[in-house]
């Protein structure tokens, strides 16, 4: 799908985002605002770009990870810690909605940038703070990142063999979610500014959202004393659920959530017998019986190449899906219907794939205008919309403040 989009029509334009963040929650945040038509202007270091630029592949020696995370956002360089780089980023502050920062607690009132200063140069700016461990506590000056979150929310506790150790996920996971909550955030605090007429702070800390998507472990915890041990690819809650190798290699997952559909897979399999057991008219009783479970629904996977194994699930109208990497992603249909994949010509690398914004709207586009931008490439054109003639921005170069 290759898209292009005039900035002015999406639904959230006409909204200015300062993203002072780096790697990755932050970001990441202001990447689905910038998917939505808000005008993104990512304010780096101009002698320490956001470190995800060096993060992850790399084609030619250009980055794959910052196209897809700079996208729809203007690339400028400013020394917030020197007196010039401070005054940008408050003549951008003054004409913008919204700022995502993710330094240390502490460090923008270090600079003189607190959140006082800043509402005094606009009373309706959101700012929005994300951090590992939030601007309170014991904790809040320690370095923070996704990983220390999938550790200490319980994620890594829970995840991986019975029999092995905790397991950490191979990929922002943390990171990812505090992205959607900052943006809900952020969108909220929007809200409430067009009632009140004033901005808020938003206090993210990557420890806590992480938290929301892991189920009832704290009430759990407060109610029974007990925690969910690991269980591998299985459930506590149901069964089968699981993944199974196909005859022809390939991995296809399994889930029966829901009693009508543990009734069509074991039906399907050849094991019907199973449906009257007393044990099966519950997920949690299934979910005890999952050796015998997996055993017949493997055993007859095993039997059947992928192809056959899908069309015999989707016959039956119970749950199945093959186990993809990127190359199946691209090549299914279904992502193909939806629109997932989009296509963008990128200036360095020419045309480019990537995933697409999270959602659709049914009257306004959310796509990519364009693709992560080099280190500082739109600082003159920013600032000379500031108002800042040439002779001041050499002199701010020259200075080392942007």
């Amino acid at each position: 799908m290759t898209v292009s989009r005039d900035p002015a029509t999406g639904p959230l334009s006409g909204l200015r985002v300062i993203d002072a963040s780096t790697l990755f929650a932050g970001p990441m945040a202001a990447m689905h605002l910038g998917d939505l038509g808000a005008d993104v202007i990512k304010v780096e270091h101009p002698d320490r770009p956001d470190p995800s630029r060096g993060h992850g592949a790399a084609k030619d020696g250009v980055n794959l990870w910052w196209k897809t995370l700079g996208r729809n956002k203007r690339a400028v360089t400013a020394n917030l810690s020197a007196p010039g780089g401070r005054q940008v980023l408050l003549d951008l502050v003054g004409r913008s909605d919204v700022l995502i920062e993710n330094f240390r607690p502490g460090t923008l009132e270090r600079w003189g940038l607190g959140p006082d200063v800043l509402a005094a140069h606009n009373p309706r700016l959101v700012l929005a703070r994300v951090s590992g461990f939030g601007q309170l506590g014991p904790y809040r000056t320690r370095p923070g990142f996704g990983t220390l979150a999938e550790a200490m929310s319980g994620f890594a506790a829970m995840t991986g063999d019975p029999d092995g150790p905790p397991t950490l996920p191979p990929f922002g996971l943390a990171d990812g979610i505090a992205s959607l909550a900052t943006a809900f955030a952020i969108m909220t605090a929007l809200h409430a500014r067009d009632r009140t007429g004033r901005g808020e702070v938003v206090d993210v800390a990557i420890i806590e959202p992480i938290l929301a998507m892991l189920g009832p472990q704290i009430t759990r915890w407060d109610q029974l004393g007990t925690v969910q041990p690991r269980t591998g690819n299985r459930s506590a809650n149901n069964a089968p659920r699981n993944v199974y190798c196909t005859r022809d290699g390939h991995w296809v997952a399994v889930s029966t959530s829901a009693q009508s559909i543990a009734e069509r897979v074991i039906r399907l399999v050849g094991r019907p017998e199973l449906v009257h057991e007393p044990w099966f008219a519950h997920g949690a009783d299934r979910a005890r019986h999952a050796d015998e479970l997996d055993a017949a629904v493997g055993g007859w996977i095993a039997e059947r190449d992928r192809a056959e194994v899908v069309a015999a699930f989707e016959a039956a109208q119970a749950a199945v899906a093959p186990v993809y990497d990127a190359a199946d992603i691209v090549a299914d249909p279904q992502f193909q219907a939806l629109g997932t994949i989009h296509t963008v010509d990128d200036p360095e690398l020419g045309p480019m794939a990537m995933q697409g914004p999270l959602f659709r709207m049914s009257g306004h586009d959310a796509v990519i205008a364009f693709t992560g931008r080099p280190h500082g490439a739109d600082t003159e054109a920013v600032l000379a919309g500031l108002g800042y003639p040439a002779e001041r921005i050499a002199t701010l170069r020259a200075e080392g403040a942007i």
